[in-house]
């Protein structure tokens, strides 16, 4: 079970658009439908921060996009997949490392239930 209150509301959030319409839609879907629900509960957000990323001191012309990052402080990926992966969970710890955030939410729609893991840095 997840103690810290603002988790708790972000996966809120996720069950309730979950619910609402269910698996089987596109990422960006349910990103638009978080967007709104973050909005009607008034949760902090940002929708796909640039994140600069360096590499030995110089600054990268690609940058990280996480879905959300919310409360100024939790990143949120939402995937829309049957099954999460490595590559899935390693795309948030990323986003984690360069954002310099500590928490991290990966938010699986994809399936019957919604499935999320939580990640601290």
């Amino acid at each position: 079970m997840i103690k810290d209150p603002r988790t708790h509301a972000i996966i809120g959030v996720a069950m309730e658009v979950h619910n609402f319409i269910g698996p089987g839609h596109l990422e960006t879907v349910y990103q638009e439908c978080l967007e709104i629900e973050l909005e009607l509960r008034s949760i902090p957000f940002i929708h796909q921060p640039r994140l600069e990323i360096f590499y030995k001191n110089q600054k990268l012309k690609k940058f990280y996009i996480p879905d959300f990052i919310v409360y100024n402080e939790i990143v949120v990926e939402i995937k829309a997949e049957k099954l999460l992966t490595k590559i899935d969970e390693a795309q948030l710890i990323n986003s984690l490392i360069i954002s310099r955030h500590n928490t991290g939410l990966l938010l699986n729609f994809g399936e019957e239930t919604l499935r999320y893991r939580r990640f601290v840095n």
